[in-house]
């Protein structure tokens, strides 16, 4: 099917193509990810100069062909001018949308997702903000909203909440959240048996390779509940101490890991800041 078409988006990559062409990765909410071509998009005078560039959000009208898409136009209600004002900004910026590229998928409806990937980069543009919590805040409910979110209202195992009422809780990646201290103890024991009989190393550094587990407290325990709860409107209107904010970041560190398994390439930058 071909034609003109309207989606709803925000341009998460654009590359240089030809003398003066650009190839843009659009996350859109009826397709999903998408490839478009904004010819001549690179000419000073050209009309698709301002769509074709990163973090500009708005309604893009495209002539779907057999097998790519051409950018005819947009109404673009917010370029995200205020990000370029502060290069940590732009940096974390560029990690969300890197990451939106990685894990998302094409002719899939994204409306969730561009919806959080939208409101975090709001939250960046707001100086009194703490950017590493906007992170760990966007990549906890991108999970979620990508179907592998954590349990972390009770024992992922047995279902019991008896932990809440303790000042700890243990986290397992691999097993996708909280942990009563007896399931613990037992998924510990299934896989030291089992790290054994197939030959794995022991434990290196006083850690077993085989042991995930991270103990958290409870407050970061209620901050991953609001987080995975709260509307999008109110996903950023709360502070943590710098001790949850530590511990949710080395949750989600090995969530990402276990989950994910792929370091983005723009997650470098985010060290420097």
């Amino acid at each position: 099917m071909t034609g003109q078409i309207k989606l709803t988006g925000m341009v998460l990559i654009s590359m240089p193509v030809g003398d003066y062409d650009r190839r843009l990765t659009i996350l859109t909410r009826e397709r999903g990810k998408i490839s478009a071509f904004a010819k001549g998009a690179r000419k000073p005078t050209s009309t698709l100069l301002g769509l074709s560039q990163p973090f500009a959000f708005g309604e893009f009208v495209l002539f779907e062909g057999k097998t790519s898409y051409n950018v005819v136009g947009a109404d673009i209600s917010n370029y995200f001018a205020e990000l370029r004002d502060d290069m940590s900004a732009i940096y974390y910026a560029m990690y969300f949308c890197e990451f939106c590229t990685y894990m998302t998928k094409e002719n899939m409806e994204a409306g969730e997702v561009l919806k959080l990937l939208y409101t975090s980069l709001r939250a960046l543009t707001k100086p009194s903000l703490n950017k590493k919590l906007i992170r760990r805040v966007f990549e906890l409910r991108f999970m979620a909203v990508n179907g592998e979110m954590p349990r972390v209202d009770a024992c992922v195992l047995c279902g019991k909440e008896e932990m809440l009422k303790e000042p700890k809780a243990w986290f397992s990646a691999e097993e996708g959240g909280i942990l009563c201290d007896a399931c613990r103890q037992k998924r510990l024991k299934e896989r030291e048996t089992l790290a054994t009989s197939s030959g794995t190393p022991g434990t290196c550094g006083g850690r077993a390779p085989w042991d995930d587990m991270v103990l958290v407290g409870t407050s970061t325990v209620y901050t991953m509940q609001y987080i995975l709860a709260t509307p999008f409107e109110r996903l950023f209107a709360f502070t943590v101490s710098e001790e949850v904010l530590s511990e949710l970041e080395n949750v989600m560190t090995w969530f990402l890991n276990k989950h994910v398994g792929h370091t983005m390439k723009s997650e470098e930058m985010l060290d420097i800041f």
